[in-house]
């Protein structure tokens, strides 16, 4: 039997420079969003696409989820088959296509995880466990294309 989950957030437009959308220089891209009891998140769009640079844009925070869901699965996975991870960084890397008329959609995703395991007698059970996380990825399994992975796996001695 599956069981459902359901998740809320609020998003707040504040780029309304005093003439909202009157044309399409007119506002900024800048919004947060919210969820109750959490830090909120500045948004904006990708700088190609008049927004601020030094916020946010959801290409990002698209890319943030499918590797935090990766690596959420896989400390999951580690830690039930007895591989003790040290350290583990991901340089998640997306490419997205741009139409002729203007939308566009993600093509592929590498994920990039380093993870430094506690003993080198983990590491091929370490690197096997990189698919088991993909294929459980509550993000990956939603989304069109799949989700690669080049890990690097190493310990600490």
């Amino acid at each position: 039997m599956s069981k459902q989950h359901h998740y809320t957030t609020t998003l707040r437009w504040t780029g309304n420079q005093g003439t909202g959308t009157s044309n399409y220089k007119a506002f900024e891209r800048s919004h947060t969003i919210e969820t109750n009891g959490k830090p909120i998140i500045h948004g904006s769009s990708d700088p190609s696409f008049r927004g601020d640079p030094t916020k946010y844009n959801p290409e990002e925070l698209f890319l943030s989820s499918l590797s935090s869901c990766h690596m959420l699965w896989y400390l999951h996975l580690c830690a039930v088959n007895g591989v003790q991870v040290t350290r583990y960084t991901d340089q998640a890397m997306g490419t997205m296509e741009e139409s002729s008329d203007g939308s566009g959609k993600f093509t592929q995703v590498m994920l990039n995880p380093t993870v430094v395991v506690s003993k080198k007698s983990m590491i091929d059970k370490a690197h096997e466990l990189h698919g088991q996380a993909n294929q459980k990825c509550f993000i990956a399994n939603s989304v069109n294309f799949s989700v690669q992975h080049n890990a690097i796996c190493q310990a600490i001695q």
